[in-house]
Protein backbone atom coordinates (compact mmCIF):
# COMPACT_ATOMS: atom_id res chain seq x y z
CA UNK A 1 0.00 0.00 0.00
CA UNK A 2 1.48 3.42 -1.04
CA UNK A 3 1.89 6.53 1.39
CA UNK A 4 0.83 9.67 0.87
CA UNK A 5 4.02 11.02 0.00
CA UNK A 6 4.38 8.78 -2.73
CA UNK A 7 0.76 9.01 -3.98
CA UNK A 8 1.92 13.19 -4.16
CA UNK A 9 5.14 12.75 -6.02
CA UNK A 10 3.51 10.16 -8.46
CA UNK A 11 0.66 12.74 -8.99
CA UNK A 12 2.58 15.70 -9.76
CA UNK A 13 5.08 13.99 -12.06
CA UNK A 14 1.43 12.52 -13.98
CA UNK A 15 1.02 16.39 -14.19
CA UNK A 16 4.73 17.20 -15.20
CA UNK A 17 5.10 19.53 -12.33
CA UNK A 18 7.68 19.76 -9.49
CA UNK A 19 6.50 19.78 -5.37
CA UNK A 20 6.79 22.64 -3.11
CA UNK A 21 7.58 21.33 0.51
CA UNK A 22 7.73 23.75 3.22
CA UNK A 23 8.83 23.80 6.88
CA UNK A 24 7.15 25.19 9.63
CA UNK A 25 8.14 24.81 13.34
CA UNK A 26 5.29 23.03 15.18
CA UNK A 27 4.09 24.97 18.03
CA UNK A 28 6.03 28.49 16.78
CA UNK A 29 4.59 31.23 17.73
CA UNK A 30 2.16 29.22 20.19
CA UNK A 31 0.52 26.38 19.14
CA UNK A 32 -3.16 28.13 17.98
CA UNK A 33 -1.26 30.71 15.25
CA UNK A 34 0.80 27.53 14.30
CA UNK A 35 -2.60 25.39 13.80
CA UNK A 36 -3.54 27.95 11.41
CA UNK A 37 -0.59 28.18 9.31
CA UNK A 38 -0.43 24.30 9.16
CA UNK A 39 -4.19 24.38 8.14
CA UNK A 40 -3.76 27.17 5.45
CA UNK A 41 -0.69 25.68 4.04
CA UNK A 42 -2.04 23.56 1.25
CA UNK A 43 -4.51 26.03 -0.19
CA UNK A 44 -1.45 28.32 -0.57
CA UNK A 45 0.33 25.78 -2.55
CA UNK A 46 2.35 23.85 -0.70
CA UNK A 47 2.32 19.97 -1.09
CA UNK A 48 4.42 18.55 1.18
CA UNK A 49 4.38 20.01 4.79
CA UNK A 50 7.43 19.39 6.98
CA UNK A 51 6.60 20.07 10.88
CA UNK A 52 9.46 20.87 12.55
CA UNK A 53 9.34 18.94 16.19
CA UNK A 54 10.95 21.94 18.51
CA UNK A 55 14.41 20.66 20.42
CA UNK A 56 16.64 22.36 22.70
CA UNK A 57 19.45 21.99 20.63
CA UNK A 58 19.05 22.11 16.69
CA UNK A 59 22.60 21.45 15.80
CA UNK A 60 21.99 21.14 11.93
CA UNK A 61 19.57 24.23 11.79
CA UNK A 62 21.03 27.73 11.24
CA UNK A 63 19.89 30.83 13.58
CA UNK A 64 16.31 31.13 12.06
CA UNK A 65 15.03 27.70 12.91
CA UNK A 66 16.84 27.32 16.38
CA UNK A 67 15.14 30.67 17.16
CA UNK A 68 11.78 29.01 15.86
CA UNK A 69 12.42 26.32 18.49
CA UNK A 70 13.10 28.53 21.14
CA UNK A 71 9.85 30.46 20.79
CA UNK A 72 8.01 27.10 20.54
CA UNK A 73 9.34 26.07 23.46
CA UNK A 74 8.78 28.99 25.20
CA UNK A 75 5.39 28.54 24.19
CA UNK A 76 4.79 25.75 26.18
CA UNK A 77 4.85 23.38 22.62
CA UNK A 78 5.45 19.24 23.00
CA UNK A 79 5.64 16.17 21.18
CA UNK A 80 1.97 15.86 22.43
CA UNK A 81 0.75 18.96 21.03
CA UNK A 82 2.73 18.44 17.75
CA UNK A 83 0.91 15.25 17.31
CA UNK A 84 -2.15 16.26 18.03
CA UNK A 85 -1.61 19.38 15.42
CA UNK A 86 -1.45 17.02 13.01
CA UNK A 87 -4.98 15.23 14.14
CA UNK A 88 -6.73 18.60 13.97
CA UNK A 89 -5.05 19.32 10.75
CA UNK A 90 -6.33 15.65 9.36
CA UNK A 91 -9.92 16.49 10.64
CA UNK A 92 -9.85 19.02 7.08
CA UNK A 93 -6.97 17.20 4.80
CA UNK A 94 -6.59 14.02 4.04
CA UNK A 95 -4.20 13.70 1.33
CA UNK A 96 -1.67 16.38 1.87
CA UNK A 97 1.34 14.57 3.22
CA UNK A 98 2.99 15.70 6.43
CA UNK A 99 6.52 14.77 7.40
CA UNK A 100 7.84 15.36 10.98
CA UNK A 101 11.19 16.65 10.89
CA UNK A 102 13.81 16.90 13.89
CA UNK A 103 16.09 15.05 16.03
CA UNK A 104 16.28 11.60 17.99
CA UNK A 105 16.25 12.72 21.72
CA UNK A 106 12.42 14.11 22.07
CA UNK A 107 11.24 11.14 20.09
CA UNK A 108 13.47 8.80 22.76
CA UNK A 109 11.93 10.70 25.61
CA UNK A 110 8.72 10.24 24.00
CA UNK A 111 9.49 6.37 23.23
CA UNK A 112 10.11 4.92 20.19
CA UNK A 113 7.34 2.67 20.17
CA UNK A 114 4.49 4.89 21.62
CA UNK A 115 5.83 7.55 19.25
CA UNK A 116 5.50 5.44 16.04
CA UNK A 117 1.85 4.11 16.97
CA UNK A 118 0.88 7.69 18.20
CA UNK A 119 2.58 9.28 15.28
CA UNK A 120 0.79 7.07 12.74
CA UNK A 121 -2.66 7.35 14.59
CA UNK A 122 -2.23 10.56 14.44
CA UNK A 123 -2.09 11.26 10.51
CA UNK A 124 1.77 11.30 10.14
CA UNK A 125 3.45 10.15 6.84
CA UNK A 126 6.66 10.11 7.12
CA UNK A 127 9.87 11.17 9.04
CA UNK A 128 13.20 13.20 8.93
CA UNK A 129 15.54 12.44 12.09
CA UNK A 130 18.69 14.20 11.12
CA UNK A 131 20.93 13.10 13.78
CA UNK A 132 20.23 9.24 13.16
CA UNK A 133 22.98 8.25 10.72
CA UNK A 134 22.36 4.92 8.67
CA UNK A 135 24.57 2.98 11.48
CA UNK A 136 21.37 3.39 13.62
CA UNK A 137 18.74 1.82 11.45
CA UNK A 138 17.46 -0.75 13.89
CA UNK A 139 16.86 2.31 16.46
CA UNK A 140 13.91 4.14 14.47
CA UNK A 141 14.52 3.86 10.86
CA UNK A 142 12.96 -0.01 10.40
CA UNK A 143 10.81 -0.12 13.03
CA UNK A 144 9.36 3.27 11.17
CA UNK A 145 9.06 1.34 8.39
CA UNK A 146 7.34 -1.59 9.72
CA UNK A 147 4.91 0.83 11.35
CA UNK A 148 4.51 2.15 7.52
CA UNK A 149 5.57 5.78 7.61
CA UNK A 150 8.43 6.69 5.42
CA UNK A 151 11.96 7.46 6.24
CA UNK A 152 13.70 10.08 4.47
CA UNK A 153 17.34 10.48 4.41
CA UNK A 154 19.24 13.44 3.72
CA UNK A 155 21.89 13.32 1.03
CA UNK A 156 24.73 16.06 0.98
CA UNK A 157 27.37 17.55 -1.61
CA UNK A 158 29.51 15.57 0.54
CA UNK A 159 27.60 12.31 0.47
CA UNK A 160 30.47 10.55 -1.85
CA UNK A 161 29.94 7.32 -3.84
CA UNK A 162 31.25 4.68 -1.18
CA UNK A 163 28.42 6.18 1.41
CA UNK A 164 25.05 6.75 -0.74
CA UNK A 165 24.31 3.29 -1.14
CA UNK A 166 24.09 3.07 2.42
CA UNK A 167 21.99 6.20 2.52
CA UNK A 168 19.43 5.10 -0.04
CA UNK A 169 19.40 1.54 1.60
CA UNK A 170 16.17 2.15 3.64
CA UNK A 171 15.16 5.77 2.81
CA UNK A 172 11.27 6.14 1.35
CA UNK A 173 9.11 8.13 0.43
CA UNK A 174 11.91 10.81 -1.07
CA UNK A 175 15.77 11.65 -0.44
CA UNK A 176 16.31 15.65 0.83
CA UNK A 177 19.24 16.52 -0.90
CA UNK A 178 21.16 19.27 1.14
CA UNK A 179 22.25 21.30 -1.54
CA UNK A 180 24.88 22.96 0.17
CA UNK A 181 27.37 22.54 3.03
CA UNK A 182 27.03 23.68 6.78
CA UNK A 183 23.37 24.40 8.38
CA UNK A 184 20.10 25.93 7.12
CA UNK A 185 19.46 28.77 5.91
CA UNK A 186 22.82 30.18 5.38
CA UNK A 187 23.91 30.58 1.92
CA UNK A 188 22.20 30.34 -1.68
CA UNK A 189 23.17 26.65 -3.88
CA UNK A 190 24.66 27.17 -7.40
CA UNK A 191 22.55 25.26 -9.77
CA UNK A 192 24.98 23.84 -11.62
CA UNK A 193 26.29 22.03 -8.51
CA UNK A 194 23.32 20.33 -7.46
CA UNK A 195 22.45 19.22 -10.60
CA UNK A 196 25.33 17.40 -10.99
CA UNK A 197 24.80 15.28 -7.40
CA UNK A 198 20.89 14.97 -7.69
CA UNK A 199 22.00 13.51 -11.13
CA UNK A 200 24.37 11.07 -9.15
CA UNK A 201 21.62 10.59 -6.77
CA UNK A 202 19.22 9.72 -9.58
CA UNK A 203 21.34 7.55 -11.24
CA UNK A 204 21.42 5.04 -7.90
CA UNK A 205 17.84 5.43 -6.88
CA UNK A 206 14.30 5.88 -8.33
CA UNK A 207 13.11 7.95 -5.44
CA UNK A 208 12.28 11.62 -6.18
CA UNK A 209 14.95 14.15 -4.72
CA UNK A 210 14.04 17.45 -2.97
CA UNK A 211 16.39 19.84 -2.71
CA UNK A 212 16.72 22.00 0.25
CA UNK A 213 18.80 24.30 2.10
CA UNK A 214 19.70 27.38 1.75
CA UNK A 215 15.99 28.70 -0.74
CA UNK A 216 14.95 32.38 -0.21
CA UNK A 217 13.24 33.65 -3.46
CA UNK A 218 11.26 32.19 -5.98
CA UNK A 219 13.54 32.61 -8.44
CA UNK A 220 15.70 30.37 -6.65
CA UNK A 221 12.93 28.04 -6.21
CA UNK A 222 11.84 27.52 -9.61
CA UNK A 223 15.79 27.38 -10.80
CA UNK A 224 16.22 24.40 -8.36
CA UNK A 225 12.64 22.91 -9.28
CA UNK A 226 14.70 22.88 -12.66
CA UNK A 227 17.44 19.79 -10.90
CA UNK A 228 15.41 17.92 -9.47
CA UNK A 229 11.97 16.87 -7.80
CA UNK A 230 10.89 19.62 -5.85
CA UNK A 231 12.25 22.18 -3.30
CA UNK A 232 12.17 22.23 0.11
CA UNK A 233 11.51 25.75 1.44
CA UNK A 234 12.27 26.66 5.49
CA UNK A 235 13.92 29.43 7.07
CA UNK A 236 12.11 32.24 5.33
CA UNK A 237 8.79 30.86 6.85
CA UNK A 238 10.13 30.98 9.90
CA UNK A 239 11.89 34.49 9.52
CA UNK A 240 8.12 35.61 8.33
CA UNK A 241 6.75 34.53 11.73
CA UNK A 242 9.82 36.22 13.33
CA UNK A 243 9.20 39.46 11.53
CA UNK A 244 5.31 39.38 11.83
CA UNK A 245 5.14 39.63 15.91
CA UNK A 246 4.73 42.62 18.33
CA UNK A 247 7.38 43.75 20.52
CA UNK A 248 6.35 40.85 23.50
CA UNK A 249 7.14 38.18 20.64
CA UNK A 250 3.28 37.31 20.61
CA UNK A 251 1.37 36.63 16.55
CA UNK A 252 -0.33 39.41 15.70
CA UNK A 253 -2.95 39.47 12.53
CA UNK A 254 0.10 39.59 10.28
CA UNK A 255 1.35 36.35 10.97
CA UNK A 256 -0.32 33.77 9.70
CA UNK A 257 -0.84 36.16 5.79
CA UNK A 258 3.01 36.38 6.30
CA UNK A 259 3.96 32.62 5.74
CA UNK A 260 0.97 31.92 3.79
CA UNK A 261 1.21 35.09 0.84
CA UNK A 262 5.15 33.65 1.11
CA UNK A 263 4.29 29.79 0.15
CA UNK A 264 2.10 31.09 -2.58
CA UNK A 265 4.67 33.12 -4.30
CA UNK A 266 7.53 30.16 -3.70
CA UNK A 267 4.93 27.75 -5.25
CA UNK A 268 4.15 29.69 -8.15
CA UNK A 269 8.08 30.27 -8.89
CA UNK A 270 8.05 26.32 -8.41
CA UNK A 271 5.43 26.04 -10.76
CA UNK A 272 7.03 28.19 -13.16
CA UNK A 273 10.19 25.98 -13.51
CA UNK A 274 11.02 24.32 -17.22
CA UNK A 275 10.62 20.31 -16.42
Amino acid sequence: MSTRIEDRFAQLKSEGRRALVTFVTAGDPDTETSLKILKGLPGAGADVIELGMPFSDPMADGPSIQASSQRALGAGQNMIKTLQMVRDFRQEDSETPIVLMGYYNPIYIYGVERFLTDAKDAGVDGMIVVDLPPECDEELCIPSMKTGLNFIRLATPTTDSKRLPAVLANTSGFVYYVSITGITGTAAPKQDDVRAHVGRIKAETDLPVAIGFGVKTPEQAKALAECGDGVVVGSVFVDAVKASLNEAGEATDKTVPAVLDLASALAEGVRGANV
